[in-house]
């Protein structure tokens, strides 16, 4: 499969859908809201995670506002995010670690993220790529799936799923894997029965899928 085929057939595809609620957050250049809304993000449906973004953002933007709101304050503002209770108690405890370890700047590494109660791979790759533009691979269950549906790699987590990724894909396509994979994932090739009629990668060996449209 030429990957740079795929990569290009992939953005010109996407452009026909809306961007991630996380890669519109990161246009703003913030690795503290990259991160807020990633963690929003988790087991949560998109439209919910950019509502329920852009009203915590509203109050607070900054680790040191947002440690001045108790936990409950803050998983009422993200209502109906999934987990909202235990994201709220999460999302206050990484304020306090960035203020009080990192003097108020979020960590630029994956290695330092992942320190962070509540950081798992998936956000702290998003972070390092969209919040600062160094090179990483997000692997969510889009990617890990689409991945593994194309035959490009064959794994059981996301954690092989980037690590097997990091082996076989091109370092200049690396950032801009994940947003193309959510995006097609979401609209294209979803989880169950999908749009095969509308895919662009024919050559796709449609591993795994039993039914399709």
């Amino acid at each position: 499969m030429d990957i740079d085929s795929v990569i290009s057939r992939l953005k010109k595809k996407v452009s026909e859908f809306r961007e991630p609620i996380v890669t519109r957050v990161s246009h703003t250049r913030d690795p503290y809201l990259v991160l807020i809304s990633c963690l929003i993000s988790l087991r949560t449906k998109d439209e919910v995670t950019a509502a329920a973004s852009e009203r915590l953002f509203a109050v607070a933007r900054t680790p040191r506002k947002m440690l001045g709101l108790r936990a409950g304050r803050i998983s009422k503002l993200i209502y109906p995010a999934g987990f909202y209770r235990t994201k709220g108690k999460t999302i206050r405890g990484v304020s306090k670690d960035i203020l009080t370890r990192y003097h108020g700047r979020v960590p630029d590494s994956i290695d330092e993220l992942l320190t962070l109660k509540g950081v798992g791979r998936k956000t702290a790759n998003l972070v390092v790529t969209l919040g600062y533009g160094k090179p990483g691979i997000c692997v969510d269950t889009h990617v890990h799936r689409i991945s593994n549906r194309l035959g490009l790699v064959r794994t059981k987590t996301p954690e092989q799923t980037e690590f097997a990724l990091r082996k076989l894909l091109p370092r200049r396509h690396w950032i801009v894997y994940n947003d193309l994979l959510v995006t097609y994932g979401q609209n294209v090739c979803v989880p169950i029965s999908p749009k095969c009629s509308q895919c662009v990668i024919p050559e796709c060996p449609r591993i795994g899928v039993q039914r399709h449209r």
